[in-house]
């Protein structure tokens, strides 16, 4: 082969290299910008992580709002509180959010949640249909209860304007006297107003609106809220950490108060039965008026194992201890 014919074959396999690597890059654009190279469908990562919601309420008002109205059995819980841990779930191939919430049981006299993890849209309804469930087996063990007869359904919730219309069957009502029927009138509606687009809640039964609850005569004149059931709600409310929660240190608890000049006490208990934390808290406000709190301590257990979270105040009378609550916990070293 002459040179002539050598240098065009060479200028020949340039060219064709080239012209490969200008067809070659753009591909490689496309598909580091997340499409399907040649389709323009975006790449899939996978669902994301939902995040968890919950603040504390004051004096029977449920904290943020919504510029829209919830749809029927729809809630949207708070943005404070904690991721949750639980998986998407999945519903005819699409990954539903799953929303960790608080249903509220009785422990004592008083109103104390327990977790729950719900799908969305419906949380709030599938949080009166867990309450309705009653408390599981290690809630009961706790001191756990409920006022709710059992065999009691949800027909429908409706949430409009801030305002959840909860229809249930005719059984909630049956039997107990005034006391009962308040403790079961305040779970439903500490339940439901744990959701920021609920306010208050208006009563049904068997798609009747309620009056006159039971056979004591609770007056329910309107939509009612947590403020119309301060004497069910504990002096220090919990609503987080929750009974059976597993901790670890630091520890971040929220919730509302009403106590002497706003002030109590947060007590860690490890496995060993040593404390491993005790700070002072102070409410937004206190004497007669609920207040908010939300703080984040450290803790020192000596090991992993069963714990308590006890809220108590020093008597101002004799300066001893009172315990309001305990909420039992799962304490991490």
């Amino acid at each position: 082969m002459n040179s002539a014919s050598s240098l065009a074959s060479t200028s020949s396999r340039r060219r064709t290299a080239v012209l490969t690597t200008a067809l070659t890059l753009p591909l490689l654009a496309v598909t580091a910008c997340g499409t399907t190279a040649g389709t323009g469908t975006p790449a899939v990562s996978g669902p994301a992580s939902p995040s968890t919601v919950g603040t504390g309420t004051s004096g029977g008002t449920s904290g943020g709002t919504s510029g829209t109205p919830a749809q029927s059995g729809t809630a949207t819980p708070r943005t404070t509180a904690p991721k949750t841990t639980a998986p998407p779930a999945t519903t005819g191939g699409t990954a539903a959010t799953r929303v960790r919430t608080g249903v509220y049981f009785l422990h004592g006299e008083k109103v104390s949640p327990a977790p729950r993890t719900v799908t969305a849209p419906a949380t709030a309804t599938a949080a009166v249909r867990a309450l309705l469930a009653g408390p599981d087996r290690y809630e009961r063990a706790h001191g756990r209860t409920t006022a709710i007869p059992s065999g009691t359904r949800l027909r429908s919730l409706v949430v409009r304007n801030h305002v959840a219309t909860v229809d249930l069957t005719g059984r909630y009502d049956d039997g107990g006297g005034s006391l009962s029927m308040r403790e079961r009138l305040a779970q439903v509606v500490f339940t439901v107003t744990r959701f920021p687009t609920v306010h208050k809640v208006a009563f049904e039964l068997d798609g009747k609106a309620v009056t006159s609850f039971g056979g004591e005569g609770v007056v329910l004149n309107g939509p009612v809220g947590r403020g119309d059931f301060e004497d069910r709600a504990p002096a220090v409310l919990v609503e987080s950490t929750m009974a059976g929660d597993t901790v670890r240190t630091p520890l971040r608890v929220w919730g509302s108060a009403n106590t002497f000049e706003a002030q109590f006490r947060l007590k860690v208990t490890d496995t060993a039965g040593r404390t491993a934390a005790d700070v002072m808290v102070r409410a937004t406000s206190g004497t007669g008026t609920r207040g908010t709190f939300d703080l984040t301590f450290p803790y020192k257990a000596a090991r992993t194992g069963p714990g308590l979270l006890t809220a108590y105040f020093l008597s101002p009378k004799d300066g001893r201890p009172v315990t309001v609550d305990t909420v039992p916990l799962t304490v991490n070293r």
